[in-house]
């Protein structure tokens, strides 16, 4: 490039989960008449992008979603559409990120939204109420009968994980009357680090009763409605039906989707939440009065292409953040006040200190919210992610950990290669392995030799047997995956390996 060419270029922003790609670059200057010739330059100074970006025919996935400036390249000339120097393309991949713990097996106004408020109200504070409210009271848009109807609404979090966690709390905090908790998962100690609705004690303990307890002693005013259930198609409308208002604090997307979808059949507003390393988004996803979520992203990703927080990591003040800016929205919504981020996507960025804003435009063709919807139930979502059939191994191509353990004690000449994450990598390995992601394995076969004895391992086994499978179909021959991982290792071998 030469002097003075960056000031005339096209800036494209990468996501942090595609940094990976970019040899950590967040932001790229490339050059182009359009969008399709700017990511093209992209893809050719960075190959390994290309297949995260675009299918095999070289259409844009439908996951990763492209802005010039504020606006969506699909309302305008898609990949043609024009672009100047001085422009800025963002790419917004869908982000899994948020909590475990409930995964299932028009406008584009800026003016105040009409009112979504709780069907019935509190007629009277008590004088402890009205001291404990008070700062509530005396705000002109709240006062005693905003406060009622927070004390008479009903919320639904999905999910009492990282987003959950500030929710839950800032929520009951409020004075908002009921509080539903979908979770069936068990503290553990890795939660602590941005579940700050949990503390040491609960380690081992259920979270709907650890989370209860907490709740109660915030605010004995609050009622918790707890679902220990893993939320799915045949529960979903019942629980959503008998609440105003849903934030989605799930970390998966066949949950996100079956929220999504039950809560436009329902005509239930939705507050999205998602957060990935240092990176967050935030929305509203109302089909009433604006776009919903598979107006944004129609389908989502194929499996194992975009890691969860689990695999890749987070900042745990970032949930924080982005479960906070969930819980306004959730307050505007039942007091009818303010402009709720209907058709609007927040972009959070902690590492740089950014709040950017993008419109979201309801999608015409929308399966579930378009005026042709074609989708008037729930479906599969397992199946939908393509995550219906877990990768199953026969047992020839599993080797357990005790017997691994052998085999190198005798120092047999095994390649060990390790598919997960560099994060995950620097916590615990096993001595001698190769780091090659899942999702480089394609790029780096020519590490490996067919002749050689492979065994490939992650943390629980999931992502090695895919890995497994995959190196079958390129011709390796004696290639297995360490049965159950890491965390069988350190339960049955090695008990002082780290785990996470």
């Amino acid at each position: 490039m030469n002097e003075g060419e960056s000031t005339m270029s096209v800036e494209i922003r990468i996501p942090t989960p595609l940094r990976g790609f970019t040899s950590g670059a967040a932001k790229v200057a490339t050059s182009g008449a359009t969008v399709g010739e700017a990511l093209s330059e992209l893809t050719r100074k960075y190959g390994a992008i290309q297949r995260h970006l675009f299918t095999e025919d070289g259409r844009l996935r439908n996951f990763v979603i492209v802005y010039v400036n504020d606006e969506d390249v699909r309302y305008l000339q898609r990949e043609a559409t024009p672009v100047k120097p001085g422009d800025v393309i963002t790419i917004i991949p869908s982000i899994a990120g948020g909590s475990p713990g409930a995964v299932a097996y028009p406008a584009l106004h800026r003016s105040p939204a009409p009112p979504r408020t709780a069907t019935s109200t509190v007629q009277k504070l008590s004088p402890e109420q009205m001291r404990r409210y008070s700062r509530h009271l005396i705000l002109p848009e709240v006062g005693l009968a905003g406060q009622r109807k927070l004390l008479a609404s009903r919320v639904l979090l999905v999910g009492t994980g990282g987003l959950g966690s500030p929710l839950a709390l800032y929520l009951a905090a409020a004075g908002v009357g009921t509080l539903g908790l979908v979770d069936f998962d068990t503290v553990d100690a890795s939660n602590l680090q941005r579940q700050v609705l949990f503390g040491t004690t609960d380690v081992g303990h259920p979270k709907l009763e650890a989370a209860e307890r907490r709740i109660r002693d915030l605010n004995p005013d609050v009622k918790v409605v707890k679902h220990d259930v893993h939320l799915s198609s045949e529960n979903a409308l019942d629980i959503i039906a008998r609440y105003d208002v849903v934030v989605d604090g799930t970390d998966n997307f066949p949950t996100r989707y079956l929220v999504n979808d039950a809560c436009v059949l329902l005509k239930k507003p939705n507050v999205y939440g998602s957060i990935y390393r240092f990176e967050g988004q935030v929305s509203v996803f109302d089909a009433s009065r604006g776009p919903c979520y598979r107006c944004l992203y129609s389908q989502p990703p194929p499996p194992g292409l975009v890691p969860s927080c689990a695999e890749g990591g987070v900042l745990g003040l970032l949930p924080g953040l982005v479960g906070t800016l969930q819980g306004v929205e959730v307050v505007k919504l039942l007091l009818g006040k303010g402009e709720p981020l209907i058709g609007r996507l927040l972009l959070v960025d902690a590492l740089g200190t950014t709040f950017r804003e993008l419109k979201i435009r309801k999608d015409p063709d929308c399966v579930l919210c378009g005026p042709h919807a074609t989708q008037k139930s729930l479906v599969d979502y397992q199946e939908f992610c393509g995550l219906g059939t877990p990768t199953i191994l026969p047992p020839e191509l599993e080797i357990e950990p005790e017997d691994l353990k052998s085999l190198l004690d005798q120092s047999a000449p095994i390649t060990l290669v390790d598919v997960r994450e560099p994060g995950e990598y620097e916590i615990c390995r096993l001595p001698g392995s190769k780091l090659i992601p899942r999702n480089s394995l394609a790029e780096r076969l020519g590490e490996l030799s067919t002749s050689e004895d492979v065994v490939v391992y992650c943390k629980v086994g999931g992502r090695s047997a895919d890995a497994v499978k995959f190196l079958q179909t390129m011709g390796f021959t004696k290639v297995r995956t360490l049965k159950g991982g890491l965390d069988a290792w350190a339960q049955r071998v090695d008990p002082s390996m780290p785990t996470y």
